[in-house]
């Protein structure tokens, strides 16, 4: 049989004074969806790693500065994003600027990437450039709009459109083509 686990806003209010068993309960709780968050927007393992423990150090650290305003697990996730969009800085992520190209919405991907399974986006996600799956990660995945994109990544809300287009058209490609390179 099963413990009954505390509420999450239950082992916040441990873990803010200083309750290692709450720690070890949250990380358990948030851990796998805040690791794949980092995997798809990095597209490597072991940095997804890191950076899961570096936001969970964070966030058990400064547990005082979570307001209660959103849930536990929506601030460790900007938490995750954050850090996952600085690490991509330091290895250089590159955006192309530059005019939208005016893919007309007939033309728009979106119809046909909804009937493919989750699991054959993610692969061909993969497979992406690192300006095209982040992007596409933030909008398909996170659930951040066009606007929250550009704020986050410090780019026109033009670029993020247009990596967006571009991007999602790639990536039907690449499903298309059975998921090779």
């Amino acid at each position: 049989m099963y413990a009954v686990q505390p509420e999450t806003n239950e082992l916040v209010s441990q873990g803010r004074r200083g309750d290692p068993r709450s720690f070890r309960l949250l990380y358990q709780q948030y851990a796998r969806a805040m690791f794949n968050t980092a995997l798809r927007i990095v597209g490597n393992r072991a940095d997804a790693e890191d950076i899961l423990q570096e936001a969970f150090l964070d966030a058990f650290r400064n547990l005082d500065r979570f307001s209660g305003e959103s849930t536990f697990g929506a601030w460790l996730r900007q938490i995750v994003v954050f850090k996952s969009i600085n690490q991509l800085k330091k290895k250089k992520l590159v955006l192309i600027e530059g005019p939208w190209d005016g893919v007309p919405p007939e033309d728009d991907p979106d119809l046909e990437v909804e009937t493919y399974r989750v699991r054959q986006i993610r692969d061909a996600l993969q497979q992406l450039s690192t300006g095209f799956r982040t992007v596409l990660s933030l909008y398909l995945f996170e659930g951040y709009d066009h606007e929250e994109i550009a704020g986050i990544l410090g780019v026109a809300h033009a670029t993020v459109r247009t990596q967006y287009i571009r991007g999602k058209k790639r990536l039907l490609e690449i499903i298309k083509e059975g998921g090779s390179k």
